[in-house]
């Protein structure tokens, strides 16, 4: 009956009122939370830099950079293992990952491999577990020649910990900057994410992270003149680095480094007193301080050089010993340009280069504008549905609003103890569930008003509708979750914002609808005991409809068949309008500072930078413009450069409010995972229907599922829409949207199997149609004016993305009737399938029918 213990609805209140408590600190800036009592939660939910501005970047550390630097270490270590046992030997070199010497007289091959023996000995990988690794393996190739390969595993083993070096290189780096809640961590074997939000120069946080830092210390060698260096071959041991003057200056340095920047212990940007010029001075541990008095000891009057990053900073002349273990470092520098030396050197160098492989960099301007728009799209979609359900419920539509608010609040509140972040899909996901929420309210309500019809009393009608919506709701949900853990698994960031929001909306949904409505609906007939449903427009509206849907369906399949195949030719054929996501390159959005944009201007400066195929297009208001830079063939560097190229070209007249930069090999792991995700997808939502229902429900959703991805597709080739990550988003959400439609017909059709067991499939399936038809009906007319409201006013940023979503909540409705029905008789589907005694229960009773 409708009783709620007292327990029961303090418990539902209890979480309602504590979900109000972790939503309020988001109405509240930073300053007033710091006012609040202590006991009072405070955490917000973080946004995503998408509106608050900032930088996203992907650095991949570079293997063959350590490669190089383990192979040059061996042969150092061969070199100085052989001389000192006076081993003779030719042909030291190293080249891929094996380095090979011949000894010269094969009576010392055996002393040779004695000598030799310490490298290939198992060094420890620490850690809790410990362990050991071999790093080089000695091989006899006969006639004295010996190669020592470097093995995989040890190469593994340097990568991992050079990850884990630099991620702390990486974090002391941006903690230097003095941004707030940098996000720094580990990606896969050999990624780092560092997500820097509200950061006002992104450029600067890019210099800082791209280089090694790597300083040392060398002694110029003045055995021959440079020039004769650069002409013919340097001495062995030394090597021809230029400097960072304009025109660089070569040196022929030695390659053996005197002292390193790891014996550093402070790092500070000031100037020289004698011409008021910015220099970087440095002081060294005692180790370090100790090395340096000795070489500076042993040659005073000879050059030595400053080297960063194989580039030589200065090279002055030892006029005297240094023993206090400090000095500095010159070389024209600005003042931005010393502090940020100072902030690399102290912050320590990194093992290897690390290169950008995607960046995602929003201004702080575009941030607010997103706010804004999100708000405003959410603001409108939540009225519109509001109004929708007053209008079409009376009373009952209140009590949907109520639930609706509530559920809005529990998202925010779960998002803010989770420490979740918002992204400008993820105030999509909120608007989405705003109008799938409705859904559930909506079955209930036409459940109950079927049940009225029937002849049922109001409060026999009430506890049966909603013991009969409740399945349908847990199966109709359940699938757009495996979507959402979909996206959340194999996506990335805005994506996978959007995941969880959505994820949680589900959850949130199925509580508010069939636990707090149902505590509104007792309540309200304990008060009031009505005789009547509230009034309402809907009443009467789809009310003893008896379309022969089926009749038509041979006509509709077969031009659904055609519109679909026409769909895959246009895909084969002229594919889809890739995005950087998965081709590669940049983008970037701009906004004139004066005036409108000139785009002819704008194509016409940078066709002459020689960066293959750019495009310029207009981009909301007269003043922006989008601009395509296409993948650079010279990979991920290349692809910075080209970035650096359009900056230096557009800069002085255009804001860059957004730029998205996605490498070679990033674009060809998000194909990999997209497709992956979409087909895992289907997969497990094949599985829960087979599992839930008979096969041939499970092959009906798959394929009228595969229509609405197929048609969708067609979407994007005929208009020529941007196809990115945030489309796998929608399609993926269309998927469990089209399927959420369909389980509500497949349950009633189930349920219709079991009572009509002789009545003929076609006139079963119409039935069963004809009687979900209004919820149909108004739960796409809910979620299509929550879409419709965040396509107006949610800005271009995700106008691509709710127009997808537009026109998938069309043609999975469609689908729903004229493709999954259609599948069952195609399949011969048997009533007798169902034909279980436990299921013949009075239709009056209160079992939970599904």
């Amino acid at each position: 009956m409708l009783y709620y213990s007292r327990w029961k609805t303090l418990i539902i209140w209890l979480i309602v009122v504590v979900s109000v408590l972790f939503a309020v600190p988001n109405l509240f800036t930073k300053d007033q939370l710091d006012r609040f009592p202590s006991f009072l939660p405070k955490d917000k939910v973080t946004l995503g830099l998408d509106l608050q501005g900032g930088s996203y970047i992907m650095l991949k550390l570079e293997r063959g950079d350590i490669v190089k630097d383990r192979l040059e270490t061996v042969v150092g270590d061969v070199r100085t293992a052989l001389r000192d046992k006076s081993i003779r030997y030719t042909g030291l070199a190293g080249n891929g990952q094996t380095v090979q010497v011949r000894i010269s007289d094969t009576t010392q091959l055996q002393a040779a491999k004695d000598a030799l023996n310490d490298l290939t000995a198992p060094v420890s990988v620490g850690g809790l577990t410990g362990g050991t690794v071999q790093e080089v393996s000695l091989d006899d190739a006969g006639d004295g020649l010996l190669r020592l390969n470097l093995t995989d595993d040890g190469i593994n083993y340097r990568v991992s910990s050079a990850l884990t070096q630099s991620i702390e290189v990486v974090r002391r780096r941006v903690d230097e900057l003095g941004t707030t809640e940098p996000v720094i961590q580990r990606q896969g074997e050999d990624r780092i994410i560092v997500q820097v939000p509200g950061l006002q120069d992104p450029q600067r946080l890019k210099a800082l992270l791209n280089q090694t830092a790597k300083l040392t210390f060398h002694m110029v060698d003045s055995s021959m003149p440079v020039q004769e260096a650069i002409s013919g071959r340097p001495p062995a041991g030394s090597e021809v680095l230029y400097s960072t003057d304009e025109p660089a200056v070569p040196y022929l340095i030695q390659k053996r480094t005197l002292v390193s920047g790891e014996n550093l212990t402070d790092a500070q940007a000031t100037f020289n007193q004698q011409n008021n010029e910015p220099v970087v001075t440095f002081r060294f541990d005692s180790q370090g301080a100790q090395r340096f008095a000795q070489i500076t000891t042993q040659n005073v009057g000879k050059p030595f050089a400053i080297v960063l990053d194989n580039q030589v900073i200065s090279a002055p002349v030892i006029r005297e010993p240094i023993v206090g273990g400090s000095g500095q470092i010159s070389g024209n520098f600005s003042v931005q340009g010393a502090n940020d030396l100072a902030v690399l050197l102290r912050a320590g160098a990194l093992p290897a280069t690390l290169t950008i492989v995607q960046e995602r960099t929003v201004g702080p301007g575009l941030g607010q504008d997103s706010i804004n728009a999100g708000m405003n799209a959410s603001i409108i979609g939540a009225i519109a549905v509001v109004v929708f359900m007053l209008l079409f419920y009376g009373g009952f539509g209140v009590m949907a609003n109520i639930a609706l608010v509530a559920n809005v609040i529990m998202i925010f509140a779960v998002l803010s103890i989770i420490g979740s972040t918002l992204t400008l899909p993820g105030i999509a996901g909120i608007v989405l569930t705003m109008g799938m929420a409705v859904d559930s309210n909506v079955l209930v309500f036409e459940r109950i008003r079927e049940e009225v019809k029937s002849g049922r009393s109001l409060v026999q009608a009430i506890e049966i509708g909603f013991n009969k919506a409740f399945a349908t709701i847990v199966d109709a949900n359940l699938t757009t979750l495996i979507a959402a853990a979909v996206l959340f698994f194999l996506g990335s960031g805005p994506v996978r914002g959007f995941s969880v929001t959505l994820a949680v909306g589900i959850i949130t949904t199925v509580f508010t609808a069939f636990t707090m409505t149902r505590w509104l609906v007792a309540t309200w007939y304990r008060w009031r005991r009505p005789k009547h449903l509230p009034k309402g427009i809907r009443t009467g509206i789809f009310d003893a409809q008896n379309i022969r849907f089926m009749g038509i369906r041979r006509y509709i399949f077969t031009g659904a068949a055609i519109l679909s195949v026409a769909s895959l030719v246009g895909f084969t054929t002229v594919g889809l309008n890739l995005g950087i996501d998965f081709k590669g390159g940049s983008i970037m959005e701009l906004k004139a500072r004066q005036g409108d944009a000139d785009i002819r201007d704008i194509r016409e400066r940078l066709t002459t930078l020689n960066l293959g195929d750019v495009q310029a297009q207009g981009f909301g208001d007269p003043a922006s413009v989008l601009v395509r830079v296409q993948a650079q063939d010279g990979g991920d560097g290349a692809q910075q450069s080209a970035i650096a190229k359009v900056r230096g070209e557009l800069e002085d007249n255009y804001d860059f409010r957004r730029v998205e930069v996605v490498g070679p090999v990033v674009s060809g792991e998000l194909t990999r995972s997209a497709t992956i995700g979409v087909a895992v997808a289907l997969l497990a939502i094949l599985v829960y229907i087979w599992f839930r229902f008979e096969w041939q429900f499970a092959v009906g959703a798959i394929i009228a599922t595969l229509h609405d991805v197929i048609l969708t597709l067609g979407l994007f080739v005929a208009l020529g829409i941007e196809f990115n990550l945030t489309s796998i988003a929608a399609i993926l959400t269309i998927i469990g949207y089209s399927l959420n439609d369909t389980v509500v017909v497949y349950d009633r059709m189930r349920e219709n199997l079991r009572r009509y067991r002789k009545m003929p499939l076609d006139v079963v399936i119409d039935t069963s149609i004809n009687q979900t038809l209004s919820r149909t009906v108004l739960t796409s007319s809910t979620t299509l004016l929550a879409l419709l409201a965040l396509y107006l006013f949610g800005g271009e940023v995700i106008a691509s993305f709710t127009l997808a979503m537009l026109f998938g909540v069309f043609v999975g409705t469609f689908s729903s009737i004229y493709i999954a029905a259609p599948v069952l008789i195609a399949f011969k589907l048997r009533p007798e399938s169902f034909a279980d005694d436990k299921d013949d229960a009075p239709a009056g009773a209160n079992k939970a029918q599904v």
